[in-house]
């Protein structure tokens, strides 16, 4: 079977997902984890994730939401973080991409939610966008205690390195099926299937041939496709091990 290790299944493009948690098992992606990006999005994926024996979520606060929390956030997630179907702290990181002028707020919350899952013995959820240098640094100084995931891995050779040392793993998703995706297949080629997974970012980041159309989990075999041919690997290989990589990283 196939994971899919970052959706978005609380996202409003998804109307029903009932139907789409049926599509994905007819491609056999058997489990999902819905990641979260704030409070609303936490608590719709934990209804989501009670209803389907199948689904798992991350409860955090994405950096592009930092200005909408309080100086309650942190026991608000604390008590969230109760239910079983909760398996990291994610998705949580710095993103300058859009707004670099609230960095020392980014940096200061990423930081807390790292303590927070060193807390509760939960692995963390990465997001880095035009951040890396940062993101690193922060890393090194403030080091989950689980073994941890860069998600939509988009960053350097070089980079990915000192995130291996780190203990972290990595997910990709629909980008490296894109013609402009050089770097990335450079990054999966050069990495360890052993620190490998699969994820949609569903409902975005569509695959080829599927691109800007609606994304879903379903999608997975298509990306793992795409891994075979870079590592030079059957896909039941990739398909095996990556479910592996997650099983064993997030307890499920």
């Amino acid at each position: 079977m196939f994971v899919d290790v970052h959706a978005h299944l609380c996202d409003e493009k998804f109307i029903d997902v009932d139907e789409i948690v049926k599509n994905a098992r007819e491609k056999r992606v058997e489990k999902i984890i819905s990641a979260s990006y704030n409070f609303s999005s936490c608590k719709k994926n934990l209804e989501i994730a009670n209803k389907f024996d199948n689904v798992f979520l991350t409860v955090g606060i994405h950096p592009e939401n930092v200005d909408e929390i309080d100086e309650n956030y942190l026991s608000n997630l604390k008590n969230l973080s109760q239910s079983k179907k909760i398996v990291a702290i994610g998705e949580i990181g710095l993103d300058y991409h859009w707004r670099d002028d609230n960095k020392e707020k980014q940096q200061k919350v990423f930081v807390e939610q790292i303590e927070l899952a060193n807390e509760l013995d939960l692995p963390i959820v990465v997001h880095c966008r035009d951040a890396i240098g940062d993101t690193l640094e922060i890393l090194k100084k403030h080091t989950p205690k689980r073994e941890s995931l860069m998600h939509c891995y988009g960053g350097s050779e070089e980079s990915a390195k000192e995130f291996l040392k780190l203990g972290f793993s990595f997910s990709f998703g629909g980008v490296v099926t894109f013609k402009n995706a050089k770097n990335v297949l450079k990054v999966v080629e050069a990495l360890p299937l052993e620190k490998i997974m699969l994820e949609t970012d569903c409902p975005y980041m569509s695959p080829e041939p599927f691109r800007g159309k609606l994304n879903e989990p379903k999608n997975i075999p298509i990306i793992a496709q795409k891994i075979s041919e870079i590592k030079n690997l059957e896909i039941s290989k990739i398909e095996e091990k990556t479910t592996k990589n997650t099983e064993k990283m997030f307890k499920i």
